[in-house]
């Protein structure tokens, strides 16, 4: 089968196959293409490895670059540098189609290639912080090779970040090949971040089948590049601004951390409880719209109301109780806390003494103002003496009633002073608008007043074109 899939690919003709790597439960198809793309990977280790023999089966020419002999030795004789599922069969099979080699010289991988993967690694030290010395050695090497190598014909060379790095990285490469190369960023070669998304025992699986691909460029010419290059795997393609790219791992493995240790927490109270703690998380992960969603994942202002703070309150009381150490639950309360004393500070900081709050409430659409966050916020202005108004059309202080009544009146005794229905009154008369909820009668605050400093809670407006001044909290 596979030698005469060989003979159609001489003949250059197109056609699908389907690779199935044993204990692997997946199958994804190649379209074979008549020319394959020519990359140099630098780093041959477990990201670089996995890339190397992946992208070969894709159909591109790989060159690995390392300074370690002993692994350069078993890429060319299509050996993994590593122990991984699957790898073993795809590096021998890289290697007889004569698609899969590697050297120790830079210059002649950047010479015969025009992608270069950095995939080196980035130790992080006993502080937390990143090596990158090895990142920038590499930069260094392939500019020194891109200028042995001489400007292409057409288009650009291309530097691709694999490695995880911080923010700043990129910038910081691109400098270092300019000044090595003498070439010109953004007219001779550009550099992109191309973060890896591999779990280690399934990465073939996962490279094959990430839940996205992305690729952070400021090049329209590399983002095409990289769309062909990547166009097999059936995957959405985001292409981002370089800095976002840069910090997605970190984001993404942070959460899976957090994740572990907050199933974890829960499962301590369970087993306290003499409770099934898998029974409870598997109906906690059958909800996709609230539990496991986009939902409540847009940074902004604290969290408020009644459920949330009480529902929280109750579970990290409970673990007390069973004298059970919560510290991640424990810690939502003072996160929340620091989000309200960000919001302070931020007013504080523009320097006038009028302040707007546009919204009271802490949801649009409700006069719900238990454990509003914004309350909080107007309290300690009220005591630093700011001269403080606030609109919201949904609040009528003479009809709240109940716990919604008691709690306001504990915080702020005299709201009727202060809350009005009349937007264009408070708008006018203030300094600072704070934005609060996304109330639809706040869309055209920008335009009317384009004299004032507007500070956004809820990120209402997603695009800004405006005169003044224009903060978001996040």
């Amino acid at each position: 089968m596979m030698g005469m899939m060989m003979q159609m690919k001489k003949k250059m003709y197109s056609c699908v196959f389907f690779l199935h790597i044993p204990k692997i439960c997946t199958t994804f198809a190649v379209l074979l293409r008549k020319d394959g793309m020519n990359i140099s990977i630098f780093g041959l280790g477990y990201v670089g490895c996995v890339g190397a023999a992946c992208l070969a089966k894709l159909g591109h020419k790989v060159i690995g670059v390392d300074v370690n002999e002993n692994k350069v030795r078993l890429m060319n004789e299509g050996k993994p540098t590593i122990i991984e599922e699957g790898i073993a069969e795809l590096c021998q099979e890289a290697h007889q189609q004569g698609l899969m080699s590697a050297t120790t010289d830079v210059a002649e991988a950047v010479r015969a290639t025009e992608i270069s993967f950095i995939v080196v690694g980035t130790p992080s030290s006993k502080e937390g912080h990143l090596n990158l010395n090895y990142i920038y050695a590499v930069a260094q090497q392939i500019g020194e090779g891109l200028k042995k190598k001489g400007k292409m014909a057409e288009g650009m060379h291309i530097v691709a970040i694999r490695s995880t790095v911080l923010p700043g990285t990129n910038e910081k490469v691109g400098k270092i090949i300019e000044e090595a190369s003498g070439w010109e960023r953004g007219k001779d070669f550009t550099v992109v971040s191309n973060p890896e998304f591999l779990r280690e025992g399934t990465s073939v699986e996962d490279y094959f089948n990430p839940p996205l691909t992305l690729i952070g460029t400021d090049s329209d010419y590399a983002e095409k590049v990289f769309r062909e290059l990547y166009r097999d795997i059936h995957a959405e393609f985001v292409s981002t601004d370089i800095k976002v790219a840069e910090i997605m791992k970190y984001v993404n493995n942070t959460y899976h951390a957090l994740k572990i240790v907050f199933g974890n927490e829960v499962g301590n109270i369970c087993k306290g409880l003499n409770i099934d703690s898998h029974k409870v998380m598997e109906i906690f992960c059958k909800d996709k719209q609230l539990n496991i969603s986009p939902y409540y994942f847009k940074p902004g202002f604290a969290y408020g109301g009644s459920c949330l703070p009480k529902d929280m309150k109750a579970l990290k009381t409970l673990a007390h109780d069973l004298y059970i150490d919560v510290p991640v639950i424990e810690s939502i309360f003072d996160s929340n806390e620091q989000q309200k004393k960000r919001a302070v500070q931020l007013i504080m900081a523009q320097g006038k003494r009028k302040v707007g709050i546009l919204g009271l409430s802490f949801k649009a659409g409700t006069d719900d103002l238990r454990c509003s966050p914004i309350v909080d916020v107007v309290e300690h202005l009220l005591g630093k003496g700011f001269e403080i108004r606030i609109y919201d059309k949904n609040v009528k202080v003479s009809e709240l009633t109940g716990t919604n009544k008691d709690f306001i009146m504990a915080k702020i005794p005299h709201l009727q002073h202060f809350v009005t229905d009349d937007l264009q009154q408070v708008c006018f008369q203030s300094d600072v608008l704070v934005v609060t909820n996304k109330e639809k009668d706040f869309a055209e605050v920008l335009q009317q007043f384009p004299d004032k400093i507007v500070i956004d809670l809820v990120r209402q407006w997603k695009e800004v074109n405006y005169d003044g001044k224009y903060e978001g909290i996040s």
